[in-house]
Order: C-alpha cells, then structure tokens, then sequence
C-alpha cells in the first residue's frame, strides 16, 4: 500500500442505518468514510456533527431546517458543526 493512500477495495462495508452504509479508515486522530446511500434514503434525526464531503456519484439533498440544498456529481459539501447546522441528508429517486 503507498504511504498516504487510503485503500477501500480492502475495507468492509458497515450498515449505518437502512440504506446507509461506509467504509471507515481511521489512523486515531482521524478518520474518512466512504459514505454511500440507497435511492429514497431519509435521515431518521438531525445531524450536529460538522461534516466535509466530495460527491463521487449521484446527488442528494440536505435539509438545513428548512433550507433545501441539492448536491451533486463534483460538489464539496462543507458542514459546520452546531445546532444552528443542524441537517438531514435524503436520496432523490
């Protein structure tokens, strides 16, 4: 493997919730997942959590209560942590 290169072929898949699943790679202090979601997928609760992400395939939608944005092939995606970022991703079918 070379040095910096985080290799998902060899990294299982983990269910996160019903139509969610990543894989995980973790060096202690921090950690990438490779995220994928099914068509018609709804985050069940608000996320707080501060996330950053690069749409590979597809596109999705993420509720910032009540402001709608979409996302799609190409998109970096930057998330605060807070109540005040708090969203929901959802799959467009």
């Amino acid at each position: 493997m070379k040095r910096c290169l985080v290799d998902f072929e060899n990294i299982d898949w983990i269910e996160v919730a019903k139509g969610a699943r990543c894989k995980v790679y973790n060096d202690g202090n921090r950690q990438v997942r490779l995220l994928e979601f099914s068509d018609g997928y709804v985050d069940e609760n608000w996320c707080h959590k501060g996330d950053i992400g690069y749409v590979i395939d597809g596109s999705f939608t993420v509720d910032y209560d009540g402001e709608i944005e979409n996302y799609n092939i190409g998109d970096v995606v930057f998330i605060k942590s807070g109540e005040e970022e708090k969203h929901k991703i959802s799959m467009q079918k």
